[in-house]
């Protein structure tokens, strides 16, 4: 038995292991998740942020939910920016010295996310490691395993007091991977961590270009970014002819439906496939555990307590939260957690609905302040996302990025303007705009109200952008890699404004 043999058959066996522990979660989905809360509510009831919520009194979750308040990040930063200054014990019982930098979608102001040594161990390390056994488990393959993976990342800064790191999540999970991962991706750690992202992407691919590779990972407008700019520097026609062996990639952070045939077009293999985790700033939440189902497995044994605001309900910002024993099929939830990071009833910002209760699988509606309802019509990304995938389906099209927003007309009814980057764009743009239009009618009630007679919603208007456009906003708003996406929907014109001023 070869040196690959013995390491496939050993990260194999490992992987299995997990998949019963998996299993088990499934199985048992209320009784992990309260053992989860008392664990959080033991380890932490001596903290700051524990004697002030009275946790040494806390028995049960009728408790917890009476004794803490759900928080949005700006109510909650009071503590994070404690520990930031160097103060320890506040919201978890560790120094935390690393916070994962995130922009959000529609506020500008960066938050920060504390990741404590356990949300790293037991969370994100450990999920990355499940998608490894899900995508085993669907397929059994050893063949991942004798090559090396690519993993595209952000990348950090030194506070200057010294206190602290932060910087994208992906560059904090790999400047703190264990040697032996490390060992076996690229790029090396200098290359994966600079900031110069030009750069970076010509040092990636240079060094991509000589490995064997079997697996890769990242957000998806960035990793088309990379492929493209591989295929330019080897002179291969695609991907394949670069990674015979390439057969998995995994990804998350956005909606992969609009990106999809362009990956396909790029890497025409039958043996590669695609595997989607749902992994943001506040810890990796839920997997793909089928190839072909919907909606992604939440993963209940990660340090994480989930809570969920019918939508309705929090538009009224009425914030009374349920757990799992009470959540139903269909339902818009915005997501609540608390996590071995020090986030205590935490609202994410982010919407999902379950697509199955047993087991519990949720699937990415959008965001909470992510939607357009300038004119009454309620479209959320899910729609926007849903309609754009059709009717690139029925024109042959496909597209980069995209954004929407509002366009006010002088005694006129309103509309939306679509600013989309086609990297095949349409015969006929005036037909799929019509398109569009219908898909959006069928998807959203709301919406085809709206628009019924041209009373108060015209037609939308799309405006076709050159290539590049996109990465040029990001360039000019230090965007640049890592985890950073456009906004789809927004309710006002900033945005769009600025886009619109690059052409």
């Amino acid at each position: 038995m070869n040196k690959f043999s013995i390491k496939s058959y050993i990260l194999s066996f490992i992987a299995k292991k997990r998949i019963n522990k998996i299993n088990l979660f499934t199985q048992h989905p209320i009784q992990t998740q309260e053992e989860v809360l008392r664990y959080l509510i033991k380890k932490a009831k001596n903290t700051e942020f524990g004697n002030q919520h009275k946790f040494n009194k806390i028995k049960n979750y009728s408790d917890f939910s009476n004794k803490i308040p759900v928080r949005t990040y700006e109510e909650f930063s009071i503590f994070i920016e404690k520990i930031r200054e160097g103060k320890e014990n506040i919201l978890w019982p560790s120094k935390t010295t690393l916070f994962a930098k995130s922009s959000g979608t529609t506020n500008s102001r960066s938050k920060f996310i504390p990741i404590t040594r356990e949300s790293l161990k037991s969370n994100h390390f450990k999920a990355g490691k499940d998608m490894l056994s899900l995508y085993e488990n669907n397929f059994n393959s050893l063949s991942i395993y004798k090559g090396k993976g690519l993993m595209l990342g952000g990348s950090l800064k030194k506070s200057s007091k010294g206190n602290y790191t932060d910087g994208d999540l992906s560059a904090i999970l790999l400047s703190e991977f264990p040697l032996w991962v490390n060992h076996h991706r690229i790029p090396d750690i200098k290359t994966a961590l600079m900031r110069d992202w030009e750069n970076k992407l010509n040092l990636i691919a240079k060094q991509a270009i000589k490995t064997n590779i079997t697996n890769i990972t990242g957000v998806p407008s960035w990793m088309l970014i990379l492929l493209k700019r591989i295929l330019k520097i080897s002179g291969k026609k695609d991907i394949t002819k670069v990674w015979p062996n390439l057969e998995l990639y995994m990804h998350g952070g956005v909606n992969f439906e609009p990106y999809k045939n362009q990956f396909k077009k790029l890497i025409p293999s039958k043996k590669m496939n695609y595997l989607e985790g749902y992994n943001a700033s506040e810890g990796f939440f839920a997997i793909q555990d089928k190839m072909n189902s919907e909606g992604l497995l939440l993963m209940l044994d990660h340090g994480i307590f989930y809570e969920f605001i019918d939508m309705n309900k929090y538009k009224k910002r009425e914030l009374d939260a349920i757990t799992l024993k009470k959540v139903k099929l269909n339902i818009n939830y915005a997501l609540v957690i608390s996590t071995n990071g020090g986030l205590w009833r935490y609202l994410v910002g982010d919407v999902v609905c379950f697509t199955s209760l047993n087991p519990f699988k949720i699937k990415i509606i959008g965001r909470t302040q992510n939607f357009l309802n300038t004119f009454g019509e309620e479209l959320i990304v899910d729609n926007a996302e849903r309609a754009i995938t059709k009717t690139c389906k029925i024109f042959n099209a496909s597209v980069n990025e995209y954004t929407v927003a509002p366009l006010f007309i002088d005694n006129e009814a309103g509309k939306h303007q679509w600013l989309i980057e086609f990297s095949k764009a349409p015969k006929d743009i005036d037909d799929f705009k019509t398109t569009l239009d219908k898909k959006l009618q069928d998807l959203n009630s709301d919406y085809a109200a709206k628009r019924s007679q041209n009373i108060v919603l015209l037609p939308p208007e799309i405006i076709s952008l050159k290539h590049n456009t996109f990465y040029l906003w990001l360039k000019k708003h230090n965007r640049l890699g890592g985890q950073y996406k456009v906004p789809r929907l927004t309710n006002n014109r900033k945005i769009a404004e600025e886009i619109l001023a690059l052409i």
